[in-house]
């Protein structure tokens, strides 16, 4: 039977600082990748966050890490875990930070429409579907710009980005989506994101060697990015997320989400000066309504 609860104070303030968490993040990696290419930073804190949660495993004597049926979906969701996290990186050698974080963050409407099929408690009301229908208007006009502009390579470059950026929400999704679907939406929440961390570590440092991206000069900034990034990001993060998602309807946690593009845009106006050009704000803002529309359709239609 399905228990999960709607958003309460708890659940809305730790979202509120995910989002800033995962706003961030984006940026932290653009910072560093003349030092680190984003692929590396992504496959090592994922490494060394894994490092981490082992205590926690093994302190957890229910945790069965090897039971086949929580194996296999294990490596499903690692697999899809490192797909989201491959495309994200390469998005961020073509695009803006600032780009990468508000189409990444349409994950939330591709896990309404993914769950809406298999759960009653997940539906989706009419309200729901304009909203939808108004994200992907948004998705749209923040193509745009490249209708207007197709001889110019930068703009041809960060189109390709965008969609690899797009691509990884729907990945994230599909993670998402496993996870409630499999034998996980039962397990540890330590033991869900071991199986992230761990293949993701495997596969991406795997990605980084054969595409020429493993280099690294530790400079300061590279040090702060991947302490950042495993303890913040990789381990309390997303230890978090796994939390809510086991304890709270998961077309609901977005309702929060749509403040992880605005803060991502900030920091990427403020850390790297990036311009937001007037289509991509026009249509952000349409992906965040619906987004919005989705998540709080509940106290809207009241």
């Amino acid at each position: 039977m399905d228990e999960r609860k709607a958003l309460d104070a708890t659940a809305s303030g730790l979202m509120i600082m995910l989002c800033m968490i995962w706003g961030l993040q984006q940026v932290i990696l653009k910072m560093a990748a003349p030092d680190i290419s984003p692929l590396m930073q992504i496959a090592l804190r994922s490494g060394l966050a894994a490092l981490l949660l082992l205590p926690l495993l093994y302190l957890d004597k229910t945790t069965q890490l090897l039971n086949r049926q929580n194996f296999k979906a294990g490596v499903l969701v690692a697999l899809l875990f490192s797909l989201e996290f491959f495309l994200l990186a390469q998005a961020l050698q073509l695009t803006s930070a600032s780009h990468a974080v508000v189409l990444l963050y349409t994950a939330p409407i591709f896990v309404a429409l993914g769950l809406h099929w298999k759960f009653p408690s997940e539906r989706l009301s009419t309200l729901q579907w304009v909203g939808i229908a108004i994200a992907f208007l948004g998705i749209v006009v923040t193509f745009l710009r490249v209708e207007s502009d197709s001889h110019s390579a930068l703009q041809q470059q960060m189109l390709w980005g965008d969609l690899l950026a797009l691509a990884a929400s729907i990945a994230w999704a599909a993670t998402t989506i496993t996870v409630r679907l499999s034998s996980l939406a039962q397990a540890a929440v330590t033991q869900t994101l071991f199986y992230q961390l761990a293949g993701s570590f495997v596969l991406l440092f795997g990605l980084a060697v054969i595409l020429g991206q493993e280099t690294i000069h530790f400079t300061p900034l590279v040090l702060g990015s991947l302490a950042f990034h495993t303890l913040v990001v990789s381990f309390a993060s997303f230890l978090a997320w796994f939390w809510l998602l086991r304890n709270y309807l998961a077309s609901r946690l977005g309702v929060f989400s749509f403040l992880t593009p605005l803060f991502g845009m900030a920091f990427g106006v403020w850390l790297l000066g990036e311009k937001i050009e007037l289509n991509f704000l026009i249509g952000a803002v349409l992906v965040l309504l619906g987004i919005v529309i989705v998540s709080f359709q509940g106290w809207i239609s009241k």
